[in-house]
């Protein structure tokens, strides 16, 4: 019974701290930075800001062209200073056609579909300007996104710049958008801790940017590029920053099924990736990175929801043993747990109904993503996550 208890422990520790624990620390460690460095603000004039590079990979993104270059057309930069790409490898819906179409784009496209980072890399050395900036066909940025972006660059220590993503958030939602939306929210938060600690801990594909000389070839294989290309910026001494005020607004998966197909693509990119960055485990190198790394990303990725499978049987056990029907310390955890898949259950059923207690689902989301680790390891294991990707059906205002 002792080993089970030790088991219980450390099981629901390593869960506490990949989910809340490691929030409360950061927020901790952040408030005692406040006392004795003041975070810097710059604010780069016109005749300061430089010219940049908008990169737009795209596949089959003709639905999306139109609204993008309204919305590019609209940001608040200096048109002379704004270059914008188009990256089409293997469209076969006419997207490279209407992107041509505007003036001052360039269109870079071939027949042959290799996948993201592939065209990436591609079109990287055709990139002149200091900054190359990511962004997704399928979002919108706010208007002052790159501005904000740009004056991050201003600190030299800085070599990546994350936005934030922003889903749409509607009165009354379905699970998928719900549970997304709220994640988000919580994952903003820690994002904002993790930049004024010291750096965060990859950036968004929807929107990041990158000074263009620490740009490197990624592997063709990868399927996380905006998590590789960034770590891989930090592991050279640069920071990863992150600022809100950049940010790329898209819908939400249509429905969880869809989300559950985005998110297993994710964790099997996910292990790829500290497979990859191993190196960063080595905390007396890397130091914050490496505790900010373990923490916010490995743990997520690796042993936690394995830790929640296991929980279950060791609490279910430490509970029989107890009485199920005692209620003390085991047996009332037990039941707790089996009350958080009821719940996710209810939301099971309830998914497609539109609701405004979105609390609800917020079981079921947290049930999916990690289902969706274990799904994504073995994809991973077996080899069969092709680089090639189908975005997920995003839901429609």
């Amino acid at each position: 019974m002792e080993i089970l208890k030790i088991s219980f422990w450390v099981l629901l520790g390593v869960i506490f701290y990949t989910y809340i624990g490691y929030g409360i620390v950061l927020y901790l460690m952040v408030l005692i930075k406040r006392l004795f460095t003041k975070k810097k603000v710059f604010n780069l004039s016109n005749t300061e800001l430089p010219e940049v590079t908008l990169l737009i990979p795209a596949y089959n993104e003709k639905d999306y062209v139109a609204q993008k270059m309204k919305n590019t057309m609209g940001l608040n930069y200096p048109k002379e200073k704004l270059n914008v790409f188009w990256v089409t490898d293997g469209s076969d819906d006419g997207t490279n056609n209407l992107a041509e179409q505007y003036e001052n784009v360039k269109c870079f496209h071939k027949n042959e579909r290799k996948g993201k980072i592939n065209a990436m890399n591609r079109v990287m050395p055709f990139v002149k300007t200091p900054i190359s900036i990511f962004s997704d066909a399928n979002t919108d940025l706010g208007k002052d996104s790159i501005l904000h972006i740009v004056n991050c660059f201003a600190d030299a220590k800085v070599g990546c710049v994350s936005g934030e993503k922003r889903i749409v958030n509607k009165d009354q939602d379905v699970a998928a958008g719900a549970g997304e939306g709220l994640y988000w929210k919580y994952e903003s938060t820690l994002k904002k801790w993790d930049a004024e600690l010291y750096s965060v801990v990859g950036a968004a594909g929807e929107l990041f940017a990158i000074r263009t000389e620490l740009y490197h070839p990624v592997e063709p294989d990868t399927i996380l590029d905006d998590f590789i290309i960034s770590l891989r910026v930090a592991k050279k001494g640069y920071t990863i920053q992150y600022n809100p005020e950049a940010y790329a607004i898209e819908n939400a998966s249509q429905n969880v099924e869809e989300e559950l197909k985005r998110k297993v693509r994710i964790s099997a990119g996910g292990i790829q990736s500290v497979v990859r960055l191993r190196g960063l485990l080595n905390i007396f190198k890397y130091g914050l990175l490496s505790f900010q790394f373990i923490s916010h990303r490995v743990l997520r990725w690796t042993i936690t929801p394995l830790c929640l499978i296991l929980l279950m049987p060791v609490s279910g056990s430490l509970a029989f043993m107890e009485g199920l029907t005692t209620f003390d310390l085991y047996s009332s955890f037990f039941w707790f747990q089996v009350l958080g898949y009821a719940a996710a259950l209810l939301g099971w059923l309830l998914e497609n109904k539109s609701t405004r207690i979105k609390a609800l689902f917020v079981p079921y989301y947290f049930f999916i993503m990690n289902l969706s680790v274990v799904l994504g390891f073995f994809r991973y294991i077996n080899r069969n996550q092709s680089v090639n990707w189908d975005r997920a059906k995003r839901a429609v205002n």
